[in-house]
């Protein structure tokens, strides 16, 4: 997932996909746990697109907040 794809999403599509994103998050830590890790690799990927959407929903934020003030 590109960080200019979640530029193009609005603000409640970014909060669906965050949702998404730690449901997945979570299904891996629980595979894990029980010895059925099968792409280890995957860690990694979600906490970073994990990381990307907040940072792109924390611009957004601070834009609306940003241009209310004017």
């Amino acid at each position: 997932m590109k960080t200019t794809e979640l530029r193009k999403k609005t603000a409640p599509e970014l909060r669906d996909e965050l949702l998404a994103l730690r449901r997945e998050q979570f299904n891996l830590r629980m595979a894990a746990a029980s010895g059925q890790a099968a792409r280890p690799d995957q860690f990694g990927k979600v906490r970073r697109n994990i990381a990307r959407l907040k940072t792109v929903l924390t611009e957004l934020g601070s834009a609306a907040r940003a241009g209310s003030k004017e």
